[in-house]
């Protein structure tokens, strides 16, 4: 894709992006509806779609950020979009999705746009993650409409797990997928507001 037809792509998905507050009014639309933002209706994307959604409701009242690190996101001078693709099924994007508005609303300069995945796939294919549409997805997107930086789909430290256990069984059973969210109940967003912060260097 040409550069003058990202910069219309990405500018035409930023103005048609959810705020924060939008996007969990979906979800919360959704588990009410027992639907998921999957296109193939399906009972375990429900089900996802609604663990998913406490998750954040409960993330939104207890994920807090350090003062120190306050400091350094208040700081931070330029002007951006943080454009994320999410689906509201995925486990991941839920457990991140909370920390990276808490960040962006600390800084009038950052502005949070949330899109589908599944409804965006000419974006999604900017930030392949090894080749893969891995969500979630956060794209730092400056006044030019070009990608700067990015995140995701989990932080580093997860990233780490997810590698190594991978490498030594093929796959992600779910006895890990779980193991992974008890790991980030653990950390509190700890590791996603470090990497959050390598944004704003």
């Amino acid at each position: 894709m040409q550069t003058l037809q990202v910069h219309t792509l990405l500018k035409e998905s930023i103005a048609e992006g959810m705020s924060y507050d939008a996007y969990l009014s979906l979800v919360a639309t959704l588990v009410a509806e027992g639907k998921s933002t999957s296109k193939i209706p399906s009972e375990e994307m429900s089900l996802f779609t609604k663990l998913n959604y406490k998750r954040m409701l409960r993330l939104n009242k207890t994920i807090k950020i350090d003062g120190r690190d306050e400091e350094v996101i208040a700081s931070y001078s330029k002007k951006v979009t943080w454009l994320v693709l999410v689906e509201s099924w995925c486990g991941d994007a839920a457990q991140i999705l909370p920390i990276v508005y808490k960040v962006a609303a600390l800084n009038k300069n950052i502005t949070l746009k949330i899109i589908l995945r599944d409804e965006n796939l000419d974006v999604m294919d900017l930030c392949l993650t090894n080749g893969a549409r891995s969500i979630p997805k956060l794209l730092v997107i400056n006044e030019d409409y070009e990608i700067i930086n990015d995140f995701g789909p989990r932080p580093e430290a997860a990233l780490k797990l997810v590698d190594d256990f991978r490498e030594q069984y093929g796959k992600l059973t779910p006895e890990f997928k779980q193991f992974l969210q008890l790991w980030y109940n653990k950390d509190r967003g700890k590791n996603t507001v470090k990497d959050l912060l390598q944004l704003m260097v």
